[in-house]
């Protein structure tokens, strides 16, 4: 089972873009962020065309996530919003249970971590809240010892070989101390980060600004990643990261990164 993430930065914009990719890598299942329009506003024919279902969680100009799922496989247990905050309305979480004749189930989520910029508003505690709750909800699903993919853009920058430039992330919300802290604690719920398993070199980004030619000068970092609990490390075959999809004309400043279970 190959499953992606990729924040598109606006679906509309990239819909292009996604059915190449679709039609290219194949992968099983996508995990998409930052569609940046409601669930109305979804490309759905174009993603149904190229043989995936389609499940959303939108929010007018802004955050949104998604579940694509390719035939014959098929999403149950669908669950849109994190728990922890009745109040909070923003669209950056969505996850269900993938299953299929001859396949083992794996449970996959679509996160969409808050940047947490300018750290001296409250959107800095807002994210640091949002990892909390994220937290905890990832304890509550590793205890029922299902396959669990945690994918997304998180948002954090987890050790300084992740940034081609550390020093210039300091003071930032993704690479603070507490930010990191706290993605640390989530790993150490029992769980793996998919690309340093498979690849522990530096120089693996996901992200490059469209300022300031970073794409040209391979100034990135990697702040989108996939969590794996322990039984689905256990069939974990390889990580990827496609880099080359930066390259395209008006791309996201993401790129997808992939990983493949085994079905063993």
């Amino acid at each position: 089972m190959r499953i992606a993430t990729w924040n598109v930065n606006s679906i509309k914009q990239r819909v292009g873009h996604l059915v190449g990719f679709l039609d290219d890598a194949k992968p099983d299942v996508v995990c998409l962020q930052e569609l940046k329009c409601q669930d109305e506003g979804f490309p759905r024919a174009e993603i149904e065309a190229a043989g995936y279902a389609v499940e959303t969680l939108g929010q007018k100009a802004y955050n949104g996530v998604a579940l694509l799922v390719r035939a014959p496989l098929a999403m149950s247990e669908i669950r849109r919003g994190l728990p922890g905050d009745d109040t909070d309305e923003q669209a950056r979480y969505i996850e269900a249970l993938i299953s299929g004749e001859g396949v083992r189930p794996v449970r996959v989520a679509s996160i969409y971590l808050p940047n947490g910029n300018p750290v001296d508003t409250p959107k800095y505690p807002y994210k640091l809240g949002f990892l909390e709750r994220l937290r905890a909800h990832a304890r509550a699903l590793r205890e029922t010892e299902e396959a669990l993919v945690l994918a997304g853009d998180y948002n954090v920058i987890p050790e300084p070989e992740d940034a081609a430039d550390p020093e210039a992330w300091r003071a930032d919300a993704l690479f603070l101390p507490q930010s990191r802290a706290a993605f640390r604690a989530l790993l150490a719920e029992g769980f793996t980060d998919a690309v340093r398993a498979c690849d522990p070199r530096p120089g693996l980004y996901s992200f490059w600004d469209y300022q300031a030619g970073a794409w040209n000068r391979n100034a990135g970092i990697r702040i989108d990643h996939l969590l794996l609990s322990p039984q689905a490390a256990d069939r974990l075959v390889s990580a990827s990261v496609q880099k080359h999809l930066r390259g395209l004309e008006k791309p996201s400043d993401h790129v997808p990164v992939t990983v493949e279970l085994t079905n063993a």
